[in-house]
Order: C-alpha cells, then sequence, then structure tokens
C-alpha cells in the first residue's frame, strides 16, 4: 500500500474537467489527469481557462505566462502538456519521456482514428454518452482515407455498445445493425439478439430477424435469465424485501443498487 501526498494548494474553485467529470484541486491531481489520460488531453486542453486556474488558483502566475507565450507561437502545441508535467515535478524525467512517446505514437493516427480511440478510451471509463458523440461526430462526417466498411462497422458497433450501457435500446439495436449490414459479424447479431430478448417488440429489420437462429435466441434468453438471477440474487439485495418493510428511510437507496446491480449485469453482456 503506498500513498500519494499532494501539494497544499489553496484552490478555492477547482478546475473542472468535463470529459471525466472530475474536479481537480492541485497541480499534482492535474499533473495526474494529463499523464493517465494522453487521448483525452491532446486537443485543446491547455485553453484559457485552465491557464487562468493555474495562475489565480495555482498562484503560479509566471508559469502561467510561460504557457500564454507558448499557446500563442507556432511551436508545438503538445509541448504544453510536456511543460506542465515537468513543472509540477510529480513526475520523473523517466515517466515524461514515456508520455511524450504516447502522445507521438497517437499523433501518428489519421484524425479518424484519433476520434475512434478517444471514443474507445471514455467507453472504457464508463463515459457512455461523451463516447457516443465521439463516434457520431466522426459518423456524420464523410468517409476519410482509411474509413473503409470494417473501420465504419467498428464505429457503429460501438456507438450500439455505448446506446445499450446508457439503455437506448431502439437507438443501440439500430445502430448495431448498421454495423451488420457493412460487415456480418455473429458477435454483433447476438448482442441484437439480447436487445430483442429484453424487449421482443424491438424494431429490429426483417433480414436481421432471419440472421438469428432458434438456437441463437434460446441462448439469448438463457443468458439473460442468468444475468437477471445473478443480480436478484445478491446478498446486499435479498434483504430488499425486509428492508423496505423494516427501514423505509433505506428504501431508496436500496432500490438504487438493485437497479446498479441490473445495470452492471446488462453492460457485461452487451
Amino acid at each position: 500500500m503506498s500513498v500519494i501526498l499532494c501539494r497544499q494548494e489553496p484552490v478555492k474553485h477547482p478546475f473542472y474537467f468535463e470529459d471525466l467529470g472530475v474536479h481537480l484541486y492541485s497541480s499534482q491531481e492535474l499533473c495526474y489527469v494529463i499523464y493517465n489520460n494522453p487521448l483525452l488531453v491532446m486537443n485543446d486542453f491547455v485553453d484559457d481557462h485552465l491557464i487562468q486556474f493555474i495562475r489565480e488558483e495555482l498562484d503560479q502566475v509566471f508559469f502561467s505566462q510561460k504557457l500564454e507565450n507558448w499557446k500563442k507561437s507556432d511551436e508545438d502545441p503538445d509541448e504544453l502538456l510536456f511543460m506542465i508535467l515537468k513543472e509540477c515535478d510529480y513526475y520523473t524525467a523517466v515517466e515524461i519521456n514515456r508520455f511524450r512517446q504516447q502522445v507521438a505514437a497517437y499523433r501518428k493516427l489519421t484524425p479518424p482514428q484519433f476520434a475512434k480511440a478517444k471514443g474507445d478510451y471514455l467507453f472504457t471509463k464508463g463515459q457512455y454518452g461523451r463516447a457516443a458523440e465521439e463516434y457520431e461526430r466522426l459518423l456524420e462526417k464523410p468517409r476519410e482515407k482509411g474509413m473503409d466498411d470494417r473501420f465504419v462497422a467498428g464505429l457503429y458497433h460501438n456507438l450500439g455498445s455505448a446506446y445499450a450501457c446508457l439503455f437506448l435500446g431502439e437507438k443501440a439495436c439500430h445502430a448495431y445493425e448498421k454495423s451488420l449490414n457493412l460487415v456480418k459479424d455473429d458477435r454483433v447479431l447476438k448482442k441484437i439478439c439480447y436487445l430483442t430478448s429484453w424487449n421482443p417488440s424491438m424494431p429490429v429489420g426483417d433480414r436481421t430477424r432471419s440472421l438469428i437462429t432458434e438456437e441463437m435466441k434460446e441462448q439469448c434468453v438463457k443468458d439473460v435469465k442468468e444475468a437477471e438471477n445473478r443480480a436478484e440474487n445478491a446478498p446486499k439485495v435479498l434483504q430488499l424485501g425486509e428492508i423496505f418493510c423494516r427501514e423505509p428511510d433505506k428504501r431508496l437507496e436500496k432500490a438504487g443498487e438493485l437497479v446498479r446491480r441490473w445495470k452492471q449485469e446488462y453492460r457485461g453482456m452487451i
């Protein structure tokens, strides 16, 4: 077990990092977010608002001016991130060099590849709405070089998964179908099957329904029931009936826990 000691900085107005939905209260927290989330900070993260936070809340007037001057120049904007990591003195030179290499590798991606990578990363962080926004923006644009059917099918698949995790079943099914129409993939078909198992009236095209075999339907129904049973039989949830009778003040809290368990099982299948 280790303890990370952060600087005690008198921050009255923390910096809100919208992509992750977190507030930053110190320069070390700022560096931690930058270092561990390169895909989220490589484009326009160091803006006037962040520089103002560094100047006024972190009380680093000289350094904020240095950032402003660099930002106005025609120099590499990624250097702003490296400057912050160095100034904080939270990471070693070896670690910062490793971060540089990560950024350099991401810069070699094409714009569509970078946008997809960012969406995928947001998805892994549970930021399903923001991930969906990244996929949608990319899909709304005309196809660029490298966006073949397999790449676009992957975008629609991931968009469908983001919608599914937001419990937008019809949108998820529609996105999955678009993916399936581009590249036939039984894994995508099975996810559509899961959605129709939860909601038999889910609007699915005749062609897609014809591809779902009876064997797949039976397996999906079985998987759904097992997921529901795992959620319902969780030790804490088994106490729900008694809690509703004996502890009225905890009803909403425990009911919310049950819903969270169901959501976790559902997202694990999608």
